[in-house]
């Protein structure tokens, strides 16, 4: 990965002409360069914009993500939603926030 070895320009470049093609991954990376300001001016509104449309895509860290985004605003059933979908998808994190949450009595069956 191109970001890692610190050259944003051409790690934006190429995962920005991806995600225009529906890469799920480049959604996500896209939105991790907007959320740390990494290569770009940090902007929550496209750091959200390009989590949404991973997850969209079946990208489920970018889901776990958005649960953080929403839970960290107050919004915890979009939260939940957003957790269950991760879990279905195999994310690990997910699954055991979502027990935990049971377990709390936060998170009924019915959700």
């Amino acid at each position: 990965k191109r970001e890692l070895d610190g050259d944003y320009s051409a790690a934006f470049e190429y995962w920005t002409k991806a995600a225009k093609l529906g890469d799920a991954e480049s959604h996500n990376q896209l939105s991790l360069m907007y959320l740390k300001g990494n290569g770009v001016e940090k902007d929550e509104g496209k750091e959200i914009y390009h989590l949404e449309k991973a997850a969209i895509a079946g990208h489920h860290l970018a889901r776990y993500n958005l649960a953080m985004h929403e839970g960290g605003n107050g919004r915890y059933e979009r939260a939940v939603k957003h957790l269950i979908i991760s879990a279905n998808l195999g994310h690990d994190m997910s699954i055991e926030m979502l027990k935990e949450s049971y377990t709390d009595g936060d998170v009924s069956k019915e959700d």
